[in-house]
């Protein structure tokens, strides 16, 4: 078998690139990973070609020890490029090699297939329930629902993702099943053609299964087994696996989740049984009505009697159902509908009420009730206050594990993202982080927990020399209550300054759309805001048009992709730290001071500069891109924690002066102007999170 330096070498070659220092070390970083069992991070900087740096040890161990890899994402757009293009050339590229083709699969959670069970039997509940006094809802439903019956004879997958334009969440589950819901390959009568079942068969055969984070998460939650056997996962995008892991752990109850579940009963018991259900759910529903948005950190009478009565009438209808039984496939249907809705009614009023059961300081569960806008009904949610147990427990503690990402040590050390994924500290080797800032004090050491590494390959670009980090240090601190005259002052001066090529990157859509409509008041320059049409539109319309401006929030920070003068100046409004009244990052920061740490540190700060980072990383897309990236923000300068945030983003040249940065923002159109036109960029991209 060829050393992984020769496959990396031929898989450069055949693909037509050229050798990268940070690619050769971080190939051998993973292929020491996987002889070691030894587990890995590497922070890989835009440019490094890291998916080549992971895919070609791992295909090499999977071809020689007949094995499956997983490789996990966040996003769709990654996914995509591994399995439509990395993937397939690089294949073809090592066949001759390796000696045969290795094989690949993308793997994804049985509710994004077509179920052929439920395409013939129908939906059995209605539309939500704000579908059903409109008319034209229903209408639309009907006829996205026929599109889905076409696409159905058509597609040889199943697959949500290639159903383009696509449909909307309502209309596709009519059409698809959660895993809960589903009868199983041997009991469905169309079993043997399932598009779920298909693809999970074609995944356990393969040497890479590409998945995304939230599946990765629910093998590890679930008592099954969801992925295939495997004895490595990489992860790439490991900066947003926190966040997904404890997206999957969330659950919520809502009345009409209720009264779903009393609706799928139906005649499947007495009637008397489900009124005590329904009655639940009225309940439930008006109490609900009478508890403000926020945090709940005690549990109120009514509250309680009302988590009660929807918990206890649930568990008396799953006992009324009983146990499985033989039965005609579409009535096993039904009771396999039902059981699945009314075990997750039950399961969460239970988790609900236990999240109260200890102390504050002792709760592993933050509980809130959410502020949805109308017509939303409003939801009591539960989620773990950490996920590092879990994934400790159940990822780590299972097998080797690659974590890699352009953005993983912030504030010059892993050890930040380490304790959040349940890893021990780093040794005393690893560069010790700025002074004051969250990672300060080391916690004790477990060596319960494996090994790992982390490395820093860095980055083909030279930032120094690429571009400025400008931050306004003569601005005032931000406020509550919108963009200060002065801080649209300074954006015009510098769109002005850079004729457009403006990527502006807000904390909130009302700030976006401020700056948005001032802007175009101000300038001759197209300024495009996210919501006036599709985000992917958007981007590639910003990317074909030179002089363009696109301002939006959160999906623009991590995922768009423009190189070329198109882009020169990406302005931030302000350092992004969790909203003081985000119940899920308040609470953290409590457990965090209850345990005697800094808690906005630990939990805000390092929330910050994950973003900070992704979205300073928007601006150098390909080694010949230079511009600025200009933060409104002084606090960035003038705050203690700035030297934490500062150490998390690339090392760009430094200034806070408006006038260098202007003047150097002139030059940089200057020469885009003069340059030969560009061609429409095909590579702009926008991924948004799934």
């Amino acid at each position: 078998m060829p050393s992984v330096r020769e496959l990396l070498g031929t898989a450069v070659e055949g693909l037509g690139g050229t050798e990268r220092t940070g690619q050769i070390e971080m190939a051998e970083a993973v292929s020491n990973a996987i002889r070691t069992g030894q587990h890995l991070a590497v922070q890989a900087g835009t440019g490094t070609g890291k998916s080549l740096g992971y895919l070609v040890p791992a295909i090499r161990h999977a071809v020689e020890r007949e094995a499956t890899v997983v490789v996990s994402t966040a996003t769709i757009a990654l996914q995509r490029q591994l399995v439509d293009r990395d993937l397939p050339r690089l294949a073809t590229t090592l066949r001759s090699t390796l000696g045969r083709t290795p094989t690949f699969a993308i793997l994804k959670g049985r509710r994004n297939y077509l179920c052929l069970h439920r395409l013939d039997t129908g939906a059995p509940e209605e539309p939500d329930d704000q579908s059903l006094f409109d008319p034209f809802a229903v209408s639309a439903l009907g006829k996205q629902v026929r599109r889905l019956h076409e696409w159905a004879e058509q597609t040889s997958t199943g697959d949500r993702d290639e159903l383009v334009p696509g449909v909307t969440e309502l209309a596709w589950r009519q059409v698809s099943v959660s895993a809960k819901e589903c009868l199983g390959a041997t009991r469905c009568p169309v079993g043997n053609d399932c598009f779920a079942e298909l693809a999970r068969a074609e995944a356990g055969r393969a040497d890479i299964v590409v998945t995304n984070h939230a599946l990765l998460a629910i093998d590890a939650l679930q008592e099954y087994q969801v992925l295939p056997e495997h004895d490595l996962v990489v992860i790439d995008e490991a900066h947003d696996l926190v966040d997904r892991v404890t997206s999957a752990a969330t659950a919520e109850l809502t009345s009409t989740m209720v009264t779903a579940a009393v609706r799928r009963c139906g005649r499947l018991i007495d009637q008397a049984i489900t009124d005590q259900l329904a009655e639940s759910a009225e309940g439930f529903g008006l109490v609900l009505d009478e508890v403000p948005a926020g945090r709940m950190d005690a549990l109120d009478q009514p509250v309680e009697g009302a988590l009660r009565a929807v918990r206890d009438a649930a568990h008396a209808c799953i006992t009324a159902i009983g146990p499985e039984r033989r039965q005609e496939a579409e009535d096993a249907s039904r009771r396999k509908l039902a059981l699945a809705l009314l075990d997750e009614v039950h399961d969460t009023a239970v988790r609900l009420l236990d999240a109260f059961d200890a102390d504050t300081s002792q709760r592993y569960d933050v509980v809130w009730r959410s502020g949805e806008p109308a017509p939303r009904l409003p939801a009591l949610r539960v989620a773990p206050l950490s996920v590092s147990g879990l994934l400790r427990e159940r990822l780590f503690a299972q097998r080797t594990t690659v974590l890699t990402s352009a953005t993983l040590a912030l504030g010059g050390s892993f050890d930040v993202l380490a304790r959040q994924w349940g890893l021990p500290p780093t040794s005393p080797a690893e560069p010790r982080p700025p002074e004051g800032t969250a990672t300060a004090k080391a916690p004790p050491s477990d060596q319960s927990v494996p090994q790992w590494t982390g490395i820093d390959v860095g980055s083909p670009f030279d930032h120094g020399r690429s571009a400025i980090l400008y931050v306004a240090r003569q601005l005032p601190p931000p406020g509550r209550d919108g963009l200060p005259e002065s801080y649209l002052d300074e954006l015009a001066s510098l769109v002005e300054a850079a004729r457009g090529r403006t990527l502006g990157l807000f904390s909130s859509m009302r700030a976006a759309k401020q700056a948005t409509e001032a802007l175009r008041d101000r300038l001759s320059y197209p300024v495009l805001c996210q919501g006036d049409d599709a985000t992917g539109l958007l981007v590639r319309q910003f990317a074909d048009e030179q002089t363009s401006c696109l301002f939006g929030t959160l999906s623009l920070w991590q995922g768009v992709d423009v190189p070329g003068s198109a882009l020169q100046l990406v302005v931030m409004d302000r350092i992004p730290f969790p909203r003081p009244d985000d119940p899920l990052a308040s609470a953290r920061q409590r457990a965090v001071e209850a345990r005697g740490g800094n808690g906005f540190l630990t939990v805000a700060a390092t929330h910050a500069a994950l973003l900070l980072a992704q979205g300073a990383g928007r601006l150098l897309r390909s080694s010949t891109d230079r511009g600025v990236v200009a933060v409104l923000d002084p606090r960035l300068a003038t705050a203690r924690y700035g030297s934490f945030l500062r150490a998390s983003l690339p090392p760009f040249w430094e200034t806070t002066d408006p006038d260098v940065v202007r003047g150097a923002l002139r030059r940089l159109a200057d020469a885009a102007a003069s340059a030969k036109p560009e061609a429409p960029s095909g590579s702009a991209n926008a991924g948004p999170s799934k």
